[in-house]
C-alpha cells in the first residue's frame, strides 16, 4: 500500500486496487502466500478523510462508500485462498487495522502503532468492517478499542490478540520471511483446506456431508502421498498443490 505523505492514508482508489489485487491473486492456483505491506515505513493510516465530503457526503453515499467499496476489498483479502501475512510496522490504524484483522498471520515491528480513533470523528465502525476486529479480539476489547479511541503499542496489540507476533523492529523483515518460508515448505492445498474449515467452523452449524467430503478430499491429492512418503524416507516433500 502507497500513499507517500499520508502515512499510506487509502483512498478509494487504492480500497478497488486492494480488491482486484486480491481477486487475482485468488485465482491464480501457483501462489503460495500473499504478503500485505505498506511503503515507506508505515502500514496504514486509514481511510483518507480528505475524500470524505466528496464520496460520504450524504447518508446515500456513506452507505456505498461502507458497502460497496470498503467492504468488498476486505471480502476479498479474508477469502483470498491462499495464506495472507501482513507485514506491520509504523501505524496501523482505522482501516489499515481492518485490512490487517482480515490477514491470516499478523507480525508487527514493536514500535508499530495501532488503534481505531473515529470516534473523533463522530461515526462507528461499518458491520462488515467490525467482523474482523471481532473474530480476533472478541466483544469486550472491540468496544474499548472503538469506545475510547485510543492510539496503542504492539505489545498491547498482542495481549488484545490482534497480532501473532511483535518483533523488535531491526528484524521484522527477516521474521516475516521466516513465516512466509515455513508456509511455503508445507502443503498449499491443506492450507487452503485449513482456512476453509476455521471460517466455516465458527458457524456452530453442524457440517453438511458435503461439506466433509471437501475435507476429506485431501486424501486423494498427490501432496498428502508426497508428504507420507517422504516422513516414512526422512526426506523433504515437494508439494506442488496437486
Amino acid at each position: 500500500m502507497s500513499h507517500p505523505g499520508r502515512l499510506n492514508a487509502i483512498t478509494v482508489a487504492m480500497w478497488r486496487q486492494l480488491r482486484q489485487a486480491f481477486d487475482t491473486f485468488s485465482a491464480d492456483g501457483s501462489l503460495r502466500c500473499v504478503v500485505v505491506a505498506g511503503e515507506g515505513g508505515n502500514f496504514a493510516a486509514g481511510a483518507d478523510i480528505r475524500e470524505f465530503p466528496r464520496v460520504r457526503g450524504d447518508r446515500a453515499a456513506v452507505r456505498h462508500y461502507h458497502r460497496e467499496v470498503l467492504a468488498p476489498a476486505l471480502r476479498a483479502v479474508a477469502h483470498c485462498p491462499h495464506p495472507v501475512v501482513a507485514e506491520i510496522e509504523g501505524v496501523c490504524v482505522g482501516g489499515g487495522l481492518e485490512i490487517a484483522s482480515q490477514c491470516d498471520l499478523r507480525i508487527a515491528a514493536e514500535s508499530a502503532r495501532f488503534g481505531v480513533p473515529i470516534n473523533r470523528l463522530g461515526f462507528p465502525m461499518a458491520p462488515e468492517e467490525m467482523q474482523g476486529l471481532l473474530a480476533l479480539a472478541g466483544r469486550a476489547a472491540t468496544l474499548a478499542i472503538l469506545l475510547e479511541g485510543r492510539v496503542f503499542g504492539a505489545s498491547e496489540a498482542l495481549r488484545l490478540g490482534l497480532l501473532t507476533r511483535a518483533v523488535p523492529d531491526g528484524e521484522l523483515a527477516d521474521a516475516v520471511r521466516d513465516c512466509v518460508a515455513g508456509i511455503q515448505r508445507g502443503a498449499p492445498l491443506a492450507a487452503r483446506i485449513n482456512k476453509r474449515q476455521s471460517r466455516r467452523l465458527l458457524d456452530a452449524a453442524p457440517l453438511s456431508e458435503a461439506e466433509y467430503d471437501d475435507y476429506f478430499s485431501y486424501a486423494d491429492s498427490r501432496d498428502h502421498r508426497e508428504g507420507v512418503r517422504a516422513f516414512l524416507a526422512g526426506q523433504s516433500p515437494t508439494f506442488t498443490g496437486d
